[in-house]
């Protein structure tokens, strides 16, 4: 069980890299709101396997509370991107 862990970790941990370069470098803005969201991805990813392994629910609420936020932020900057306007009707 420890194996598949360190492996999941390890994979993750890989990509977490080479999106934040992604993030930073990307050639546009829909690009680093993708790159943004699937980096709050594998954060929640990290987050549900700890809480497997330590059998904690902390780290479950945790990722609950950050996938809620990754949700909104990514609505909220899509609205703005299409409309110009984030609180426009």
């Amino acid at each position: 069980m420890t194996l598949m862990y360190g492996y999941a970790m390890i994979v993750i941990s890989g990509a977490l890299p080479l999106l934040l370069y992604r993030f930073l470098r990307g050639p546009s803005v829909p690009d680093r709101v993708v790159a943004l969201e699937a980096v709050v991805a594998l954060v929640v990813a990290l987050l549900v396997l700890n809480a497997y392994f330590l059998d904690s629910s902390l780290y479950i609420d945790a990722a609950l509370v950050l996938s809620i936020f990754g949700f909104i932020s990514t609505v909220a900057i899509a609205k703005y991107l299409e409309r110009g306007d984030l609180f426009a009707s």
